[in-house]
């Protein structure tokens, strides 16, 4: 018998909201963890990305979350990555609503003021980077002494990326007989010590694999040398269908989206180096299937939560086997299957080896094989994103020469290409009146060329000067003469 969310203890204004959205069945995550959450209770979670954990922390952060004060949030999210702080937020917020709670997210890259701005006029829930936390605590626009409940999601990655100091500083913060709700992928290490400092007696849920189950994938290790790559990944492409393509820099990514653009593949790009608003663009568009492929450094591989992912390319191979199966594993959710290609070069073949035993797989390093993805796809991609040439190329077109000269350019759009001459007109009519005029008000464009035309207009004068002046060293010579 199927239970439900009602069944649980959700309260009915927040599942109208969550049946609005087409969800009515609680996951595995959701019924582990939400009678707990709801009852007060601090829990320590492992469940992989793309289980549903957003909605199993968020049920009971909401729920049990009152109106606060400005500048003094009831309810504190930390999360590793700006993409996944955004996803939170987004995920919160018709729930929040629901309960007329207000939430905000906080992470580098967006306007620090405006936040500021907003925490001063009240946030509910905040969820934030422990980066931008920091700068905020730091110039005092908020207080975290009324946070009643805090999540720390993807606990793993923040050890991964050395945030569990300030993870651990923004903690010693808040009250300590708040509730604390801690997901992980992994509770070893670190995030044990996470719990065993900062949580009171745990309840303890485990769902899933510990790690995705990439024996479930179908993986392609290919000898590519690096100046095929291009030509075999669009190949690669046109036949997979939507692509995550992994780079190790981020400059190899600017390079790789740019050069798959050429070759008709509309790819997009994320990285650190990418302001937010390009990061978040770039998610949509290939959410969205407008674009078919998108290309990221690591920054991508935890974290985020994009469905329907057909291949995975590792354009560069990763360092070790812990970073094939974060990359891997994006195609890989919630049992789902897929393929992923990683391009071997002549130098990495043993690297990839080492690699390959570190995961526990067994693969043969061979030619490329297009054969076992089939035929072409029909690319599904908006065209006009793909042929329309960039604003840069557009412009070039309009000031390039007419290319049929002598003929005349029909109206409408094609009478653009008659503006550069029309401008070279009016230039040559111009300097011709400020050569017949000889005014002295205008600066000339080059000094020695305007003298010369300067002289041109006044053909007369320079010969009638050199005659007068030597007419009267003439008379001067002559009068010496006669004095002698």
């Amino acid at each position: 018998m199927t239970t439900s969310f009602a069944e649980l203890g959700v309260p009915s204004s927040v599942t109208r909201v969550l049946t609005s959205q087409g969800i009515d069945t609680p996951f595995e995550v959701q019924l582990a963890t939400i009678p707990d959450g709801l009852a007060g209770r601090d829990i320590c979670g492992r469940a992989p990305t793309g289980s549903g954990k957003t909605i199993a922390f968020g049920i009971p952060l909401i729920v049990r979350t009152e109106s606060s004060d400005p500048k003094a949030p009831s309810a504190l999210v930390l999360a590793p990555t700006r993409e996944l702080a955004e996803q939170i937020a987004d995920e919160l917020r018709p729930l929040a609503r629901a309960q007329q709670l207000w939430v905000l997210a906080a992470y580098g890259g967006t306007n620090i003021n405006r936040q500021i701005e907003q925490l001063k006029k009240g946030v509910d829930v905040l969820v934030a980077c422990p980066g931008r936390l920091h700068d905020l605590l730091e110039r005092k626009a908020l207080t975290l002494g009324s946070v009643r409940s805090v999540v720390i999601d993807e606990a793993d990655r923040m050890a991964d990326m050395g945030f569990l100091p300030e993870v651990r500083r923004i903690l010693d913060l808040t009250p300590s007989d708040r509730q604390t709700l801690l997901f992980s992928a992994t509770l070893d290490k670190d995030v044990a010590a996470l719990t065993r400092d900062y949580q009171s007696d745990p309840v303890r849920h485990e769902v899933g694999a510990k790690a995705p189950d990439i024996h479930r994938l179908r993986h392609h290790f290919w000898n590519v040398d690096r100046a095929q790559r291009i030509d075999v990944a669009v190949n690669l492409i046109r036949r997979a269908g939507k692509t995550l393509v992994f780079t190790r820099t981020r400059h190899g990514a600017d390079r790789a989206a740019k050069q798959l653009r050429r070759g008709g593949i509309e790819a997009v790009v994320i990285h650190g180096a990418r302001s937010q608003n390009q990061r978040d663009r770039a998610l949509s568009q290939f959410t969205e299937g407008q674009a078919l492929v998108l290309v990221a450094t690591d920054v991508a591989a935890r974290g985020i939560h994009i469905d329907d992912i057909e291949c995975v390319l590792h354009f560069d191979p990763p360092d070790d086997g812990k970073g094939y199966v974060h990359r891997s594993g994006r195609t890989a959710r919630a049992g789902a299957t897929g393929s992923v290609v990683c391009f071997v070069d002549k130098a990495q073949r043993k690297a990839a080896k080492h690699l390959q035993r570190q995961v526990g797989i067994e693969i043969q390093l061979t030619e490329p094989d297009m054969a076992s993805f089939g035929n072409e796809l029909p690319i599904a991609t908006d065209t006009r994103t793909i042929n329309e040439p960039s604003g840069r190329q557009q412009q070039r077109a309009r000031q390039s020469p007419n290319p049929t000269r002598g003929q005349s350019k029909p109206k409408g759009k094609g009478a653009r290409g008659n503006r550069k001459p029309q401008a070279q007109n009016a230039r040559q009519r111009n300097g011709q009146q400020r050569q017949g005029t000889g005014s002295s008000k205008g600066k000339p464009h080059k000094g020695k060329p305007a003298a010369r035309n300067k002289s041109k207009a006044h053909g007369s004068a320079r010969p009638q000067s050199r005659s007068k002046k030597r007419q009267g060293t003439n008379r001067k010579r002559a009068a010496t003469q006669r004095q002698r």
